[in-house]
């Protein structure tokens, strides 16, 4: 048998290669449509990805400790109740990967020619530098000291906005947790870029402490976050962050909790991956198919003749199938690395800034990074696999069929 099976092989190989130039166009077929799959794949799936992480350094983190009314309400009257130093000694006793508190809350910033609503971001700056949403390279000025710094620092299209600029000052109101109005004078230690231009008219910050102080709250927060290796893998975390808070009154929540925008974009990202490359295969298949069809009707004598020297039916249709899956490995081979040169080409991005108004109303940043993952090029491939082994048992079955008396005398 194993004999027979390979003898059955070594035809479809030789059969492959009898008319060069069809075999030529369906493999440039294959290597398109793989290549088309697994690199817009890829844009798509970095576009995504890019998203949740811009969104996620501005929620920031993957899980989130607050007040149960903050989400409803997140006004500086619901804040968290335990102490921000036994929160900071809770979580940095639990070794997370990145950790911090902070102070979020509605005010009002005004210069001597505008007012604006903005969000005040009380931060500890130096806990926040590796996930921030501000770019400090690009900083004009500096960044935060500590959390006692006296400075503030606003976004770029706010100070233009404000018409202020580094060492102007601006005035901050919001209300303390008595309702009473807290306002305070801050000069402008920096203007900061954000991937997202949206962010720069709505996020201000100041050192944590000096939050503290303005807002009359003495050592309390209205978030604690956390954050783990992957943010599509947060359970471990959650669960960690709901031991530490076990028995306070708080609600912990997961990133897709809070942006359930950003939450539904993952299974909906898995979902367009697999009918994506169904439909490429779908148009891939038509060709496939019609071009074993066509390498059968060229050899129908040559089928007759071996069936009627006592060749099985079954290794008629091994002989197709082979020949089928030759032509999708070698397809694939080429459309796979087509892909990593394209991928590795565009590393650094592609400047999508024409459309960044349209981007951004998306949640994505004007630079469109590709993210070519282990998972989607395998998806792709044992998808294309699988499909076209089932799209050629057609003309195998139809070969095997063949009565040799018939076969041997039809004309061609």
């Amino acid at each position: 048998m194993s004999g027979v099976l390979r003898i059955s092989s070594a035809l479809a190989w030789r059969n492959l290669w009898r008319n060069r130039r069809r075999t030529a166009i369906m493999l440039a077929a294959i290597s398109v449509g793989a290549w088309a799959m697994i690199f817009l794949t890829a844009l798509t799936q970095g576009m995504v990805n890019e998203m949740i992480r811009d969104g996620l350094s501005v929620l920031p983190g993957h899980v989130q400790v607050h007040h149960p009314d903050y989400r409803d309400d997140p006004s500086i009257a619901n804040l968290i109740p335990v102490a921000d130093g036994e929160l900071e000694d809770r979580f940095d006793a639990a070794g997370f990967q990145d950790w911090s508190t902070r102070i979020r809350v509605p005010a009002v910033i005004s210069s001597e020619r505008e007012t604006r609503g903005v969000t005040l971001l009380g931060i500890d700056p130096a806990r926040e530098r590796n996930f921030t949403f501000v770019d400090l390279e690009t900083l004009d000025g500096r960044f935060l000291d500590g959390t006692e710094d006296r400075g503030i620092v606003i976004g770029r299209k706010l100070a233009d906005t404000l018409e202020t600029r580094t060492g102007k000052r601006v005035v901050v109101m919001s209300q303390d947790p008595d309702n009473e109005l807290a306002d305070r004078g801050f000069r402008v230690i920096g203007v900061y870029r954000a991937n997202l231009p949206s962010y720069e008219e709505q996020f201000v910050l100041i050192g944590k402490r000096t939050a503290q102080q303005f807002l009359n709250v003495d050592d309390r927060v209205t978030e604690a976050i956390a954050i783990g290796d992957d943010f599509r893998e947060v359970e471990p975390v959650l669960q960690e962050v709901r031991a530490l808070m076990h028995g306070d009154p708080v609600t912990v929540n997961a990133w897709w909790d809070l942006d359930t925008y950003l939450g539904a974009m993952l299974p909906m990202m898995d979902g367009f991956v697999l009918v994506w490359v169904i439909v490429i295969f779908l148009a891939l298949s038509f060709g496939l198919v019609n071009t074993l069809v066509m390498s059968v009707f060229e050899r129908v004598r040559e089928i007759g003749v071996m069936l009627a020297l006592g060749m099985r039916p079954s290794a008629i249709r091994w002989q197709i199938v082979v020949e089928s899956m030759l032509l999708l490995v070698f397809g694939l081979v080429i459309g796979n690395t087509l892909s990593f040169a394209s991928t590795y080409a565009i590393r650094d991005g592609i400047d999508v800034s024409i459309v960044a108004e349209g981007m951004e109303m998306m949640g994505a940043s004007a630079r469109l990074v590709p993210d070519l993952t282990v998972d989607n090029v395998v998806l792709a491939n044992v998808v294309v696999l699988v499909l076209g082994f089932f799209a050629s048992l057609s003309p195998a079955w139809r070969a095997s069929r063949y009565d040799p008396i018939e076969a041997i005398t039809t004309v061609q």
